[in-house]
């Protein structure tokens, strides 16, 4: 399976539709390699720009979905169109129901305010043959040596998933989940985001027509100004700035082609 990849900057989003994109995550647990799926979005694209290890996250990403309508009109305005939008918060449910159905068994680690135990136990209302071995909360950290963090990856290693959704706040995710790809493999890993906090109920999601019209931001702002003022004011503008750079550069070398499995895992 051949990716099309559009560059945002230091960013590279896959151009999958969601069946693509299932498709996909199918080929990767049952390929037994192991590794993340990220969901970038603008403010993914803003911080990479000057975080060399966020970046560096993004390169050994498996599969990189676009989480927001920016990054989807963007690509069109590059000349590389992304399909569609594939936030964390809209594919947790119906990865699930592919773990359901294939008897995949699945980790929850991450959320806030015992989120994690009311999402596990609302995925397996929705879907009863849902195989969950694990579902936890701890306190994460990013310090070298940081001994909760260390005894959390040694319970996801025993408990064995072969699916892992983690939920937390870029880019603590996503460095979190490249620096410890290695020890979780073959756990295929899948950064969700709020969206084990929304399963759960604890945190609302935007009207559908918000979300279509690029308006999700407002509404988590108009929730947490306190919290995502900063985010949302005055780093991410700067993404115009990244795009607008990149309509200088020559368009072919906006996008590449990438194989979704090494060769030796092709199926």
């Amino acid at each position: 399976m051949i990716l099309r990849q559009v560059r945002m900057g230091k960013i590279h989003v896959d151009a999958v539709r969601r069946e693509e994109a299932m498709r996909a995550i199918v080929r990767l647990v049952e390929g037994n390699v192991g590794g993340y799926v990220f969901t970038p979005n603008v403010d993914h694209v803003v911080m990479a720009e000057d975080s060399p290890d966020l970046a560096s996250a993004y390169r050994g990403a498996r599969l990189s979905l676009a989480d927001g309508m920016p990054i989807v009109w963007a690509s069109r305005l590059l000349g590389h169109p992304v399909p569609e939008r594939l936030a964390g918060s809209d594919m947790l449910a119906p990865i699930a129901g592919l773990a359901a159905a294939a008897g995949w068994s699945v980790y929850l680690v991450g959320g806030r305010n015992g989120a994690v135990k009311k999402a596990a136990d609302a995925l397996c209302e929705m879907y009863p043959r849902l195989r969950i071995v694990g579902a936890d909360s701890p306190y994460l950290s990013l310090a070298p040596g940081h001994v909760a963090t260390r005894e959390a990856v040694e319970r996801i290693r025993r408990a064995g998933p072969q699916l892992l959704f983690m939920g937390l706040s870029g880019p603590k995710q996503e460095l979190l989940l490249h620096r410890t790809a290695e020890r979780l493999n073959p756990t295929l890993a899948f950064g969700v985001g709020a969206a084990i906090d929304m399963m759960a109920g604890l945190v609302p999601r935007a009207p559908r027509w918000m979300s279509g019209m690029g308006l999700e931001w407002l509404y988590r702002l108009s929730l947490e100004p306190k919290r995502l003022w900063r985010r949302y004011l005055i780093r991410d503008p700067r993404f115009v700035g990244v795009v607008w750079r990149m309509l200088f550069e020559p368009r072919d070398e906006r996008m590449r082609l990438q194989p979704l499995l090494p060769a030796r895992h092709a199926i």
